[in-house]
């Protein structure tokens, strides 16, 4: 996809989609940045960026946070030509909890990661992006934001729609200074995120209901994301795609 010289911010870095979204990148010439909340899962991340032959170096960061995400940047700046050419934003917490049992603080929490911490991100690599005349954002939603979720919590649904929201808003703002934004609305997948429970019968059900007959790969939304990220999709934008096998299309 053309990414060389250019320096791209991957929050969740460490596992997952993150990891999925950083190595391809990473193989298609960006400098990576493997962002995540655990130190041991972004520097694994980054090794094997450099084994392959990358560029990469982790970054500890807790996108809640507004001071970790600024430190963020600045290490973003510094392992690149002082630029920050991409921004994608896949840090995110799921919970299934019932309504009726969701507690202020879980609300707060993942409210804080999945939506707040877009905001975060995104405000601050702005001013990078504006400067250079030139952007990529790409946000990591979820098919709940379409579906209300199968079983994802009150909390989980609430932040990915205003996810697909932020989207649309910064494309409007931001366009006109070169920055193009769109997400990434992954179906269902196995990713760990729901490890731990006991859904084989749903995901058999998802799965069943799905034309293409399987749950998503962190490859099958990496790829989606680097078209994003490069200039083949220059004129794509405010968009969010669905990655989801057609369990859920128009």
């Amino acid at each position: 996809m053309g990414l060389v010289g250019q320096t791209a911010i991957v929050t969740g870095a460490g596992k997952g989609f993150g990891r999925a979204i950083a190595l391809r990148l990473a193989k298609d010439g960006a400098g990576i940045v493997a962002a995540d909340i655990h130190a041991a899962h972004a520097e694994e991340t980054a090794a094997l960026i450099r084994t392959a032959g990358g560029d990469a170096t982790p970054c500890v960061v807790d996108v809640a946070s507004a001071g970790s995400v600024e430190a963020m940047v600045q290490c973003a700046l510094a392992h690149g030509p002082g630029r920050v050419d991409i921004l994608v934003n896949n840090a995110g917490i799921w919970k299934s909890t019932p309504t009726e049992e969701t507690t202020e603080a879980d609300w707060d929490r993942v409210l804080g990661v999945n939506l707040k911490g877009v905001f975060l991100c995104c405000r601050a690599v702005i001013p990078i992006m504006k400067a250079q005349a030139r952007g990529r954002i790409v946000n990591i939603a979820s098919i709940a934001a379409r579906n209300g979720g199968t079983f994802s919590g009150i909390h989980y649904v609430a932040s990915k729609g205003g996810v697909v929201a932020i989207t649309k808003k910064l494309a409007k703002e931001l366009g006109a200074f070169g920055i193009v934004v769109n997400g990434v609305n992954p179906g269902h997948s196995d990713t760990g995120i729901m490890a731990g429970l006991d859904l084989t019968a749903v995901r058999d059900a998802l799965v069943k209901n799905t034309p293409l007959g399987r749950p998503a790969e962190p490859e099958d939304i990496a790829d989606v994301v680097a078209f994003l990220a490069s200039d083949a999709a220059r004129f794509v934008h405010g968009e969010t795609i669905e990655v989801n096998g057609g369990l859920v299309c128009d």
